[in-house]
């Protein structure tokens, strides 16, 4: 996918040069088919297998928070972000008003 999308953003830069149709699409693709390979190549190599399917292991094994757990923590992590912007707001205000008016 990441690879699909490097080519697709190329094939618009190459585009907006105006370097002609036969570059603008034979670079991309071409890019796209060696980069296609490469990850091919990677992700069959046993020691990159080897590591997804541990990974895969642990991931089993990990304990998951409840949705309510989540829900109340993004509650609270919103609200103390909000709380902060307040004061930073307020403290920010308060110091351009007490400049303002000593250097006047």
């Amino acid at each position: 996918m990441v690879v699909g999308l490097g080519s697709l953003q190329l094939y618009r830069k190459l585009q907006a040069a105006y370097l002609g149709l036969w570059i603008e699409t034979m670079v991309p693709a071409a890019v796209f088919v060696a980069l296609s390979i490469l990850v091919l190549w990677l992700v069959n190599k046993p020691a990159v297998a080897d590591f997804m399917i541990a990974a895969e292991g642990e991931m089993k094994k990990v304990s998951w928070s409840s949705r309510k757990e989540i829900i109340v923590s993004t509650v609270i992590v919103i609200v103390v972000v909000a709380v902060m912007a307040v004061l930073l707001g307020t403290t920010d205000i308060g110091f351009q008003l007490f400049f303002d008016r000593l250097l006047r």
